[in-house]
């Protein structure tokens, strides 16, 4: 591990934002998954939240560019689980719906812990998560179509977040806890030693601040 590689993980890392994230509701095309896991990892969201759809979802690996490594991806099998998981982590529901009463994007306070759902690029989200939902935002438009790709719309609204989160110092420094961030950190620094120790059931060894392994041993 060269120690620029590791000071730069050791960087991107500290701006991750561990309470925003974004839930995809059945989205099927994967070229739209991958891409909107990009923006995830462009704005430091931690883990991203996928109700997958019945035909299944990959990753589509020219849109992607690695960004799984980076940003973690959970799964749920309904709507209902995805949001129970979210409501017990804390997060605000915002479900991207452009009904009368949504309310306009840059109007949302996005420095609070911000759960934002989108949906297939057909359907949008799910009469249930709809209604489920805390609030609806919407991006407002003024041209002939109704909608954005969703992977635009899930940028614009990753980014407004990200400004809103500058503004506020919310990027300065880590927001993990010290034993998470550690974990994370050799995760992304040494993913198949990690993944070994893992397997084995043994702790991840300690790490120099240039990032190389401490020989416990010796």
């Amino acid at each position: 591990m060269r120690p620029e590689r590791f000071h730069r993980l050791k960087s991107a890392l500290t701006r991750r934002q561990p309470d925003l994230t974004v839930l995809m509701d059945h989205v099927h095309k994967s070229h739209n998954f991958s891409a909107i896991l990009r923006n995830c990892d462009a704005v430091g969201v931690l883990e991203a939240h996928v109700v997958v759809p019945d035909a299944g979802l990959d990753l589509h690996h020219r849109t992607s560019a690695g960004t799984k490594k980076w940003v973690s991806v959970r799964y749920h099998s309904t709507i209902t689980q995805a949001f129970q998981v979210l409501r017990e982590g804390g997060f605000r529901v915002l479900a991207a719906h452009p009904d009368q009463d949504a309310i306009d994007y840059r109007d949302v306070d996005f420095t609070r812990p911000s759960a934002i759902v989108m949906g297939a690029e057909l359907h949008g989200v799910s009469d249930e998560a709809l209604e489920a939902a805390d609030e609806h935002v919407s991006i407002p438009l003024v041209g002939m179509t109704h909608s954005l790709n969703v992977s635009v719309a899930t940028a614009l609204l990753l980014f407004e977040a990200f400004r809103q989160r500058q503004a506020s110092d919310m990027y300065n420094e880590s927001r993990l806890p010290k034993e998470e961030f550690n974990r994370k950190l050799f995760e992304w620094a040494y993913p198949s030693l990690a993944h070994s120790r893992r397997k084995q059931g043994e702790p991840y060894p300690s790490l120099t601040e240039d990032g190389q392994i401490i020989n416990e041993k010796g």
